[in-house]
């Protein structure tokens, strides 16, 4: 198994974070490994979405657990190996918030998935603080 956590403390409101994790088709805005990005449904346990980073293949993932202002985790298997991503929205005063990203990662390429998959998070975070920042 191959783990991985990294957070930011944001200055906004759940629900600004949340509105932010809702709109599928806006995380292009502050994730820069997004080059194409699909919702199949609503954004609730049990939908999938197929996302396609930059110069690589696409790949579907499955949301697995949706927690209005709290947070949402999504699933995705390529080639028996299991990456699940839990992306955490915690209240830390009535205008700030600390998210997190935790990543476990299960199956024969663990090792090899664990940097690719985690890699950006930091920027990916920073671009969320700046867009859930602006008034």
């Amino acid at each position: 198994m191959w783990t991985h956590e990294e957070s930011i403390a944001i200055r906004a409101t759940p629900t600004r974070v949340w509105a932010l994790f809702a709109d599928v088709p806006g995380w292009k805005h502050w994730n820069g490994g997004i080059d194409r990005i699909e919702l199949h449904g609503a954004f609730a346990a049990g939908s999938t979405f197929t996302m396609q980073p930059p110069g690589s293949d696409a790949f579907v993932s499955t949301l697995i657990d949706v927690r209005e202002h709290e947070g949402f985790t999504d699933e995705t298997v390529i080639d028996s190996t299991r990456v699940v991503v839990e992306h955490r929205i915690e209240a830390t005063s009535a205008s700030d918030v600390r998210v997190t990203y935790r990543t476990r990662i299960t199956g024969p390429s663990a090792d090899a998935f664990g940097p690719a998959v985690t890699g950006d998070f930091g920027d990916v975070l920073q671009g969320l603080k700046r867009l859930a920042e602006q008034r």
